[in-house]
């Protein structure tokens, strides 16, 4: 591991102040990412800047303003919040399906926005990867993909996206915050997240030097009708083959309202807008919601060994809404 300097922020104007001053800081949050990938050598920062004691902490809630999350909230009081859970539940289901108790309890909000891909490529600094070393290559694209991108994907890379938290943010149109030198700004989440084009190492329109403060859910009636289904090849804490983040409003059989999200098949979470589209006036029917998630996965793209995502997709849409269906029928 490379030697580097620690710094312990105060305050977010003190923590920006050293971002914009090293080119070479990253900042530490629940280090649940970031020292992994330092100890592999695949982040070598120069200097640390710890945020975890910025004043960043708080979770709040009012049917005006909707649901706002500073970043420094850790995944497990997120999803233990009230609030979330009555009025945002499949936020509370990503968070609890996406880690095991003990990195629920360091990860951060801001963190889990931010994390690296998971792919073994990237992982292993011996091997090229495109988004570690701008032109070095994709070996994925002839080699182990079997958990890749089915959508959204490019040439230049095929990983996914590892956030179970992402996707229900995506399905809410959540917003994040951010600080830097010249004040604050703030991103929707389908602006956030960059299209993997032929510029994979670029993953968000952060500005340099910038802090995620928090994020905000705008107020979203539909959301407490929501549910969080993920897929993964062992029982215990694994990252997604596929997820869905749904929420459905139905009123006499017809679907007056719908939210849909997927995971674990892009570089980004998914909003599927096509099949929502194809969903709002329509029957409330395993038929319609299969017909919805087709229309969706048209846009798919897999390799030889990752097929098997596009029909799991397509089977968990049909299964949450239909179970969101019954749920509103009793």
């Amino acid at each position: 591991m490379r030697e580097f300097g620690y710094q312990r922020a105060r305050d977010v104007a003190g923590a920006v102040a050293l971002l914009a001053a090293d080119p070479e800081a990253r900042l530490l949050g629940g280090g649940t990412n970031l020292v992994d990938l330092m100890k592999a050598g695949v982040e070598r920062p120069g200097l640390l800047v710890d945020v975890q004691e910025l004043p960043l902490d708080t979770i709040a809630y009012s049917p005006a303003d909707g649901l706002r999350v500073g970043a420094t909230v850790s995944n497990s009081d997120l999803a233990a919040h009230p609030d979330v859970r009555r009025h945002y539940p499949a936020l509370a289901q990503a968070l609890l399906a996406g880690a095991s108790g003990q990195l629920r309890n360091m990860a951060t909000t801001g963190g889990n926005l931010l994390q690296r891909t998971r792919c073994g490529y990237f992982a292993d600094p011996a091997k090229p990867c495109n988004k570690r070393v701008p032109g070095s290559g994709c070996p994925a694209l002839a080699g182990e993909h079997r958990n890749h991108a089915v959508l959204g994907a490019s040439e230049h890379c095929v990983a996914t996206h590892p956030s179970d938290m992402a996707v229900a943010l995506a399905a809410f149109d959540a917003v994040v915050t951010y600080e830097t030198a010249d004040g604050p700004g703030a991103l929707p989440l389908d602006a956030f997240y960059l299209p993997v084009g032929d510029t994979p190492h670029m993953e968000t329109a952060l500005p340099a030097g910038a802090l995620v403060t928090g994020l905000t859910l705008p107020p979203a009636p539909v959301a407490a009708h929501s549910r969080y289904r993920k897929v993964r090849e062992r029982a215990s804490y694994a990252f997604a083959i596929g997820s869905v983040a749904a929420a459905l409003d139905v009123r006499e059989g017809t679907v007056r309202e719908v939210r849909l999200a997927f995971g674990a098949v892009a570089s980004r979470p998914w909003r599927a807008r096509t099949a929502e589209r194809a969903l709002t006036g329509g029957p409330a029917d395993p038929a319609a919601f299969a017909a919805a998630a087709d229309a969706e996965l048209a846009a798919a793209r897999p390799l030889p060994r990752n097929g098997y995502k596009v029909a799991l997709t397509r089977n968990l849409v049909v299964s949450v809404l239909t179970r969101l269906t019954e749920e509103a029928a009793r």
